[in-house]
């Protein structure tokens, strides 16, 4: 074996791409292993007509010698191309590899990256909201709530992790009460047919969900939310009023909110059975984490009748590191980097 070529240096460009962001990061590595980020920025997706853009305005500022590249997107990967869920755009792995000069560049979705970041990450940067019936191997699963809502299986083989990226945000919205029922009507009534759950599990369905609430007369919307949700982040407004106890609204939109997530949470643990556990990523739990602690996401989640042993023995898991999509994309640059 040539162990010069074994440890020879090798820079990565890692992308995590959003309805709302777009986090790149510039990765050195020797050998398999991920060793530190030299840079990392952060660009406004919407500002940007296509990702090649951001790649070039990266490449330019920073003039790195990059060998691999692998990018996460938000929306389904199919032949080396996808169209973006939550942006007007098409992302091609052979236009990306003609921006950075390189024969192939890796294109996964978004999901799938953070799978991939799961296993690089320290227990520190984890949050265990239930241990279930301890840590063991097996198949894990992972759901994440940002702009737009991500589910992915983790299978294990025996001797390694495999994520397998889905589209399960698009499934059915479940309503599992009467103001549910409710909400489901209103969302459907807006969107005139079908109301995935992505709809009231997203940074865009916590907004719906606080606007459902005023509609329909619930509770009361006080002018200086109402001026802070029109003149910015709205979910994020929604989400500090919230986590304050500021007003009626935005707690009854986020106890919503957080039990939504939980329920759903619930159904793909008994979709996949990980014994290995369920992991919540994306931007959003790490902000409410103090919310995920205080109960109603984990009753949501065990509230699962006769299967509800199931859940319970399952460990629960948050994210608290917002770079786990760049880890894991730049961990699944080094593993495809032959294929």
């Amino acid at each position: 074996m040539n162990r010069g070529n074994e440890y020879a240096l090798t820079m990565i460009i890692a992308g995590d791409i959003g309805g709302t962001k777009t986090n790149v990061a510039l990765f050195e590595s020797h050998g398999q292993r991920l060793d530190r980020i030299i840079a990392q920025r952060s660009y406004p997706s919407g500002k940007y007509a296509a990702l090649e853009d951001i790649v070039r305005e990266l490449v330019a500022e920073l003039a790195p010698r990059v060998t691999h590249a692998c990018f996460g997107v938000a929306g389904p990967v199919a032949g080396g191309r996808v169209e973006a869920t939550n942006l007007p755009w098409v992302v091609s792995a052979e236009s990306l590899a003609g921006a950075l000069g390189l024969p192939r560049v890796g294109l996964i979705n978004d999901l799938e990256a953070t799978a991939y970041g799961v296993e690089v990450l320290q227990p520190s940067q984890f949050y265990t909201l239930s241990a279930g019936a301890g840590v063991g191997h097996g198949h894990r699963a992972l759901i994440a709530a940002g702009t737009g809502l991500g589910m992915a299986g983790i299978f294990w083989d025996g001797q390694h992790y495999h994520p397998m990226p889905s589209e399960g945000g698009h499934t059915d919205f479940a309503p599992r009460n009467e103001r549910e029922f409710e909400l489901f009507k209103y969302v459907r009534e807006k969107v005139g047919g079908h109301v995935s759950v992505e709809r009231v599990l997203s940074g865009p369905g916590l907004v719906t969900i606080y606007s459902f609430l005023r509609d329909q007369g619930y509770c009361e919307e006080p002018a200086w939310l109402a001026e802070e949700v029109a003149g910015g982040d709205p979910a994020a407004a929604i989400s500090r009023a919230g986590l304050a106890n500021k007003c009626s609204l935005a707690v009854t939109a986020l106890d919503m909110f957080v039990e939504i997530y939980g329920a759903m949470a619930g159904n793909l643990v008994l979709l996949l059975k990980p014994a290995g556990g369920l992991y919540i990523g994306g931007g959003i739990a790490p902000k409410i984490i103090e919310k995920l602690k205080d109960g109603a996401f984990m009753r949501a989640y065990l509230d699962k009748g006769r299967m509800s042993g199931i859940v319970e023995a399952t460990r629960v898991c948050v994210i608290l590191d917002d770079k786990a999509a760049l880890y894991g994309a730049g961990r699944a640059a080094l593993l495809h980097a032959g294929e």
